[in-house]
């Protein structure tokens, strides 16, 4: 399953959480972000999609080896961890957040799609409030010049929202709202 949303909207939280409440009915769940398999730019070359594909979501698929790497190369440090595997239970549930989640590249991997729906106002003060630590001044210009117009070009050729069948309302973090099931 892919949750997907806007730059802050909550992806990574929310995926944690529903992995702890996946795991305390009984099944086995991995995790997993996008995040961890980077590529260079943005948009365009946000992730590796490649190596998402092969080292995370063909193994895990249910016909897969099961023998997955749930990192590729580390965003912050850029260590490659891709060696790194696990044996994922056949009855295992993998949870991948991630911002672009459903580009054609991997759309077709998603059993579920849920998408965490805010405002892209309160998306970009969340995100810039979190980035200011380690971006300080540039924080604002990382997410006008970078976030947004990378996820209005997504918007526009993928349409993510259409593509979930889950929409969940993200605006209060400790009250996440269904908008939408199908």
């Amino acid at each position: 399953m892919a949750i997907d949303g806007l730059t802050a909207a909550g992806k990574t939280s929310f995926g944690h959480e529903l992995a702890e409440r996946i795991s305390a009915a009984g099944r086995p769940v991995l995790r997993a972000s996008l995040d961890d398999f980077s590529g260079e730019g943005y948009y365009r070359n946000a992730f590796d999609y490649a190596a998402a594909k092969a080292l995370l979501l063909e193994p895990s698929a249910p016909h897969g080896s099961g023998r997955c790497a749930l990192c590729s190369i580390d965003p912050l440090t850029q260590r490659d961890h891709s060696a790194v595997t696990v044996q994922a239970p056949s009855d295992a549930v993998l949870i991948v957040d991630g911002v672009f989640a459903f580009r054609p590249e991997i759309n077709e991997h998603w059993d579920l799609r849920i998408w965490l729906d805010v405002d892209p106002e309160l998306a970009g003060r969340r995100g810039i409030a979190r980035d200011e630590a380690m971006e300080g001044a540039e924080a604002e210009a990382l997410h006008r010049d970078r976030y947004v117009p990378a996820e209005r070009l997504y918007m526009a050729e993928v349409d993510p929202v259409g593509l979930a069948q889950v929409v969940i309302d993200n605006t209060a973090f400790g009250r996440p709202r269904i908008v939408r099931l199908r």
